[in-house]
């Protein structure tokens, strides 16, 4: 099971209004675990930066004027996501945005069906409680430390830690390998073997009665004793 986590930067609140992405960070999980392979990209907004969205992700204008535009590299994001579902934090707002700057690429848009909304997650399983990303590493013991200010492939490696807790904890020990790994490693002699079937002889149940000598001799023992309560009726 393929995973994306993803998080993005933007100019502000709204896409409908000029708002764009500046930054992209997505980090792939495999059956929920860390493959290491992660998409990360500033883009060039081409326009301002405000001084709100500035205080929130220290990206300039001047600082993404660098950078390419969103169209330049739509290709490798939208390879990398492939058909994996996107673990977002308020998925709704990193998706508008994403299918705005599709949109104006004239590329049809990702469907809401594909995102896994972490602040959901969040507040069905902690109600009334706070579900910031910040606030659900407070919970997890998770370290963002790191986190002076907001950056997308930061947040998306924070988000990651904090969804593999929402869903159990991360426990990937206990997880059978794919079976394509499994084959190799019992060709190989490494790594975890296929189960042999081992076929044994029947053998018929053993008789448990007592031989005739043996039962004589029970008689005989019960007889020496004097006044057996199963014979006096005691305890009845």
């Amino acid at each position: 099971m393929r995973e994306i986590v993803l998080d993005t930067e933007t100019t502000g609140l709204d896409p409908e209004t000029g708002d764009r992405v500046v930054e992209i960070g997505c980090l792939e999980l495999i059956n929920h675990v860390p493959t290491g392979r992660t998409l990360h990209h500033y883009f060039n907004p081409e326009r301002d930066m405000p001084e709100e969205a500035f205080r929130v992700h220290g990206l300039s204008a001047e600082f993404l004027s660098g950078y390419p535009v969103f169209a330049a590299l739509a290709d490798e994001v939208m390879e990398f996501l492939g058909d994996a579902t996107l673990v977002i934090h308020n998925a709704s707002f990193d998706m508008k945005f994403l299918n705005k700057e599709l949109q104006l690429l004239g590329r049809p848009p990702i469907p809401m069906a594909r995102a896994l909304d972490t602040v959901a997650m969040a507040r069905r399983k902690y109600p009334g409680a706070q579900v910031s990303l910040d606030a659900l590493c407070r919970r997890f013991e998770i370290d963002n430390s790191n986190r002076s200010l907001h950056g997308a492939l930061i947040d998306a490696d924070l988000l990651a830690s904090v969804y593999l807790e929402l869903i159990g904890g991360r426990q990937p020990d206990l997880m059978a390998p794919p079976a394509e790994e499994n084959r190799g490693a019992a060709a190989t002699g490494d790594g975890p073997k296929t189960i042999e079937r081992i076929d044994r002889v029947y053998r018929e149940p053993r008789p448990h009665a007592p031989s005739p000598e043996e039962a004589a001799a029970h008689a005989a023992f019960l007889e020496k004793l004097k006044s057996p309560l199963w014979l006096n009726g005691a305890g009845s």
